[in-house]
C-alpha cells in the first residue's frame, strides 16, 4: 500500500477536468423514445466471480451453465453490432470479468474499434484480484483506464465484506495498474455498519494515489444475506459530513456515466456520488446493459429484457440483431423504481449477473 498520506494542492493534481469527445461525426442511432441517445453500453462477459460480497451475491451461488453464456465470437459480434449502431463507449463487466476464459482475447478484437475511431473507451470494471496479472494487456489493447471495486482498506473487514478476499492482492493490482500507465477509479459502495466512518480514509487513500474515487448507494438488487435497509447509507449525508471538515467544489465532470462530480480541495482529487435512492439520475440516462447470456436491460431497476441470444443464434446476418437492439431502445423506461425501504429486492436478479 503506498502512503496514505500523501496531500495534492490543486496545482499539482493530476485530475486535468476533461471530457471525453468523439473522434466520429456519426449522428447517433440508437434514441430511446424519450429522445435519450444511448451511446454507453457495459457488457457482462460472465457472472463468475471469485469473491462472494455480501451485497452483492448470495455466499453459496448457483451460476450459470456454460452453455447458456455468450462465447467470445458472440461477444464480439453483439458488441460490434452496437457500436456500429452509436455506441461510444464500451465497459466489460461480470461478476469479474477477468475470471473469464478468453476475456484477453475480447479486448483484443474490440481494440479494433478503438484503431478505426468507432468507440471512444474500452474499460472495463474489476475487484482488483487479477489486475496484476492482466494489467499489461489491457494497457497494450488500447484500455485507458478502469474501476476497481473496493469498500475498505481494513484487511480483516475486506476479508469479512468480501467472503475470503485477499486484500493484498487487490492492492497490489492497483499498483500493477498505475504502473502501467491505467488511470484508475475506485468504487466504493457505502454501508452504514461496515465503512461509513473509513470513508474519509479510503478517499485520501485513492487521492494519494492519483485516482479518482467514487462512492455509491447500496441497490436493492438480488437476495443476499444481509439487509440492505440496515446497510443503507445516504450520500447526501455523507457529502454533509466530509464538507465538514474538506472543501468540496461542485465539477462539470462526465465520464459518460452517471456519478456527479466534486473536487477535494484539501487532496487535490474528485470524488464521484452515485445516488440511485436518494437523487437518481435516470433523466438524461445514457446507458444500457447486457447480461452474459445476451439479455438486454435497458434499466438496471426494471424487468425489461430482450433476448439478443436468440437472434444471435438464429440468424447469420445482422440486420434481425440490429432490428431487435432498436426495438429494446425504443421501449426503454423513464427510470428506475428502486425503494430501499423494502426489505425484499427491488429485483430478484443479481448484480453479478446484470453487470456492474
Amino acid at each position: 500500500m503506498r502512503n496514505q498520506d500523501v496531500r495534492l494542492s490543486p496545482e499539482d493534481s493530476p485530475f486535468g477536468v476533461t471530457r471525453l469527445s468523439g473522434r466520429s461525426s456519426r449522428t447517433p442511432r440508437l434514441i430511446d423514445g424519450l429522445g435519450r441517445a444511448v451511446t454507453y453500453l457495459r457488457v457482462s462477459i460472465t457472472d463468475r466471480c471469485d469473491l462472494r460480497c455480501t451485497y452483492c451475491m448470495a455466499e453459496h451461488m448457483t451460476f450459470l451453465p456454460r452453455s447458456e453464456v455468450l462465447d467470445i465470437e458472440e461477444l464480439d459480434r453483439v458488441a460490434s453490432t452496437f457500436i456500429d449502431l452509436g455506441v461510444r463507449k464500451l465497459r466489460l463487466t461480470g461478476g469479474e470479468p477477468l475470471v473469464r476464459r478468453g476475456a484477453m482475447d475480447l479486448v483484443e478484437r474490440l481494440s479494433r474499434h478503438l484503431s478505426s475511431g468507432d468507440l471512444d473507451e474500452l474499460t472495463l470494471t474489476t475487484n482488483g484480484t487479477q489486475l496484476a496479472r492482466f494489467a499489461s494487456d489491457l494497457a497494450r489493447f488500447g484500455v485507458k483506464r478502469i474501476n476497481v471495486s473496493l469498500d475498505t482498506l481494513r484487511p480483516d473487514l475486506f476479508r469479512r465484506l468480501t467472503r475470503g478476499g485477499d486484500l493484498s492482492k487487490v492492492l497490489a493490482g492497483v499498483d500493477a495498474a498505475l504502473a502501467c500507465g491505467l488511470r484508475v477509479k475506485i468504487n466504493t459502495v457505502a454501508l452504514k455498519r461496515d465503512n461509513a466512518e473509513e470513508l474519509p480514509r479510503l478517499i485520501q487513500w485513492a487521492h494519494g494515489l492519483g485516482a479518482d474515487i467514487t462512492l455509491i448507494e447500496a441497490m436493492p438488487l438480488g437476495e443476499v444475506d444481509v439487509s440492505r435497509v440496515d446497510q443503507h447509507l445516504s450520500l447526501g449525508d455523507v457529502r454533509d459530513n466530509l464538507a465538514s471538515f474538506w472543501t468540496l467544489t461542485d465539477l462539470d465532470y462526465a465520464t459518460g456515466g452517471p456519478a456527479r462530480y466534486v473536487r477535494v480541495e484539501e487532496t487535490g482529487g474528485r470524488l464521484g456520488l452515485i445516488t440511485p435512492l436518494s437523487h437518481n439520475f435516470c433523466g438524461d440516462c445514457n446507458r444500457v446493459r447486457l447480461t452474459c447470456t445476451g439479455v438486454l436491460h435497458t434499466c438496471l431497476g426494471r424487468e425489461d429484457a430482450s433476448d439478443l441470444r436468440a437472434v444471435l443464434r438464429t440468424s447469420e446476418g445482422d440486420r434481425a440483431l440490429r432490428e431487435a437492439i432498436l426495438e429494446a431502445i425504443g421501449a426503454k423506461a423513464l427510470g428506475h423504481a428502486f425503494q430501499i425501504a423494502d426489505r425484499k429486492p427491488a429485483l430478484a436478479r443479481h448484480m453479478s449477473v446484470t453487470g456492474g
